[in-house]
């Protein structure tokens, strides 16, 4: 097997070159293609001419699996900026625990991955979850694409739930851009902007960021953050583009684990209450990011993506958490004094992402094959230095109740170590016209990983991992007319599981397997369309807290999810639109767990935590004149039924909640909006998530926000 091992990865290494030659010989040809001379014929390719990664050119209507895509129009029509924000629009999505409300962290159909990591996302079909990258900002997100199901045979070290692809702005050879200021409850106040416009006759570049600076209803809490994102579009040939994006984040903010529940109960502690130490300061998050994009249309029907990706991170600050391990903390039977620990944390990662793609058609023996051949790379480098001291309640205690804040403890060496990944993926796939109405796809990846981590405290050995992995799919469509079809789909997957337990043995990767079965329609004139889809979804060795050891996880075994989704969306007469989704997931522990190293029993059954059985989502948008003016309200409601709060306690759940929202704006020109939002229309409180009965993240109050939006050169 090391043999094979070893002939696949020096294979991949082979197609890396053969395929960034043939690039670099694609580009080179180009150039001696005269640039185009009107800006009128660039602009009718500067966009559709550009590839997503692991699509090819088959639409995504025809694919079989759920895909929900929240385009430009629905951004807006929601006016928020935070990811996470956006994502409660879409079903099967669930919140998770964002590490002091400093990342994103979601679930796709009751799978959240790595839970010591930010949520593996997609941006251009690069993964940025790898490393700290803050919350995302939506400033230079044109849309959001919600991939679900059985996809690892493509994307390959992904969640079987699926994954979310976020599609930025890209450069036009149109000058235009906008310019946005906002103010909320809480003092938050935020200015964006974006502009793009051409350099010549085949270069363009965009420029866009956000500025923010907020206050919370959380006590001691603020939180600043710049983003700035530029970009640059080279037509180097009728056929060739080349693409350059960068990202440029700071963000600082507080560690805050939220509130505690004394004996379980919400509530019983104020949402405002904090109980870290102010004196502890701010965590700041420092991310870098490049993408480099090189694509080329051989004919009408073949066409090379190669890409570069690479983004180094920061994350460092202190912080005074709730202690967990029952045995150190009085609270859990008193309820009044919270013992903390101290810590303080200072990671550094780097990512490297290579990748090539070679997508096209061919027809053979009546047959058209709709080809994907391609291979990535990837080497990523984690330094973790954490400091740490658990003191007792006469020295770092806290009563949740009358706060008295000021005690000093110094950390002292914990965790250091250096983790590297490094990755190969081979994939291909097929998707087979067998006649007009039944479409074939078959695919397969084989993916080659190897894990070290070098543990730098004297008395702990280092850990070596090489794995390797075959994942197959496996999908069936059957149009049963130009607007109603059919499919199912099957695959098998891995992830890597980044870290180590507790005496620092590495995590096994997942594996998982997923299958679903959906169908998706539309009317004519795009009253309805939508898609319905029933799956089920398993993966063992996922990660899960360590009620005994706290700060660390464990690989708990197998887990089972499987649900039903419902996405419709329309457009009816009279300029009224909307979007509506339901998602019935039931996700829990399918093998009983003990763990004697740890103390650890998860009977069969357990839910996993922080997932709703029930969750949904309207939003319903409405638009008419008003004089010379375009005047748009609207409004929504988001549901969220209970779920587990903390692993293994099925006592402690967080209660469910619905929340609204009303929107309005008025345009008295194309140049000029002005936007009232309010969130939490009926100001209840609720708690999104949780890790654990004294980790529980608060939802803020009502808040409205006023913005008022400039556009020029449209």
């Amino acid at each position: 097997m090391i043999g094979v091992t070893r002939e696949i990865y020096m294979l991949s290494a082979s197609v890396r070159k053969i395929l960034a030659a043939s690039a670099c010989a694609a580009a080179a040809l180009s150039l001696a293609t005269p640039a185009w001379a009107a800006d009128e014929e660039v602009a009718t390719v500067e966009i559709k001419a550009q590839r997503q990664a692991f699509r090819g050119d088959v639409p995504l209507n025809e694919l079989p699996q759920s895909v929900q895509v929240l385009d430009a129009q629905a951004l807006k029509d929601v006016n928020v900026v935070q990811l996470d924000d956006v994502l409660d629009l879409a079903s099967g999505l669930a919140r998770q625990n964002t590490f002091g409300g400093l990342w994103d962290a979601f679930a796709i159909r009751g799978f959240a991955g790595d839970e010591n990591t930010p949520t593996g996302y997609l941006l251009n079909g690069f993964n940025v979850g790898r490393g700290f990258s803050g919350r995302r900002d939506t400033v230079n997100v044109e849309s959001v694409e919600v991939l679900k199901g059985p996809g690892s045979a493509l994307f390959g070290r992904a969640e079987p739930g699926g994954t979310v692809n976020l599609v930025t702005k890209k450069p036009k050879f149109d000058s235009q851009g906008s310019l946005e200021l906002a103010a909320s409850r809480y003092s938050n106040y935020r200015i964006a902007a974006d502009y793009t416009a051409p350099i010549t006759d085949s270069i363009a570049f965009r420029i866009n960021g956000a500025y923010e600076d907020a206050e919370s209803f959380r006590d001691f809490i603020t939180y600043k953050k710049y983003v700035v994102n530029p970009s640059f579009l080279f037509k180097l040939g009728d056929a060739t583009t080349l693409t350059y994006e960068g990202e440029f984040l700071k963000q600082e903010a507080p560690f805050d684990r939220g509130v505690v529940a004394p004996f379980g109960q919400l509530g019983a502690v104020d949402i405002s209450t904090f109980l870290g130490e102010p004196g502890d300061g701010d965590t700041t998050i420092k991310a870098n990011g490049h993408q480099l994009v090189l694509n080329h249309d051989f004919n009408d029907n073949w066409t090379l993506l190669t890409g570069l990706g690479y983004r180094k991170s920061t994350f460092e600050g202190f912080s005074s958490d709730a202690e967990l391990a029952p045995a150190r903390q009085p609270f859990l039977t008193a309820g009044t004094t919270l013992v903390r620990q101290r810590r303080h944390r200072d990671y550094d990662a780097e990512d490297t992402v290579l990748r090539a793609e070679l997508a096209g058609t061919v027809a053979t023996g009546g047959l058209t094959h709709h080809l994907m051949i391609g291979v990535d790379y990837y080497k990523y480098e984690l330094d973790t230095v954490q400091d740490r001291i658990r003191p007792n309640a006469a020295t770092y205690g806290i009563d949740v109740f009358n706060p008295v804040y000021g005690l000093v403890v110094t950390p002292t060496a914990f965790l250091s170590s250096l983790e590297k990944q490094d990755a190969t993926g081979i994939y291909i796939q097929d998707q087979i016209d067998v006649t007009e109405q039944w479409k074939l796809l078959l695919g397969v990846r084989y993916d080659t990983f190897k894990q070290t981590i070098d543990d730098r405290r004297p008395s702990n050995a280092d850990t070596r991992q090489k794995k390797n992995a075959t994942s197959p799919r496996i999908g069936l469509v059957y149009e049963v007319s130009e607007r109603f079809s059919v499919y199912t789909s099957f695959s098998k997957g891995f992830r890597p599981n980044s870290g180590s337990a507790f005496g620092g043995a590495a995590f096994a990767p997942e594996n998982s397997k997923s299958v679903e079965l959906g169908t998706k329609f539309s009317t004519e004139g795009g009253a309805i369309s939508g898609t319905v889809a029933v799956y089920q979804g398993k993966k063992s060795n996922f990660l899960t807290s360590d009620p005994v050891n706290a700060g660390f996880s464990l690989a708990a075994g197998e887990a089972e999810s499987k649900g039903i989704e419902v996405d419709l969306a329309g457009s009816l007469p009279g300029d009224l639109r909307y979007t509506f989704s339901y998602a019935y997931t039931d996700a829990e522990i399918t093998e009983s767990i003990l763990d004697f190293n740890f103390g650890l029993a998860l009977p069969a059954g357990t839910p996993l935590i922080n997932i709703p059985k029930n969750s949904a989502n309207l939003l319903v948008m409405k638009a008419f004149d008003v004089g010379t003016g375009r005047f748009t309200v609207g409004g929504g409601l988001n549901y969220v039924s209970d779920r587990l709060g903390e692993t293994g306690t099925p006592s402690f759940v967080l209660p469910s909640y619905t929340l609204g929202r009303l929107t309005a704006s008025y345009a008295p020109s194309e140049a000029l909006k002005f936007t009232v939002d309010i969130e939490n229309l009926f100001d209840k409180e609720y708690y999104p998530s949780s890790y654990h009965r004294l980790w529980v993240a608060p939802g803020a109050p009502r808040t409205w926000t006023v913005r008022m939006q400039y556009n020029f050169g449209k």
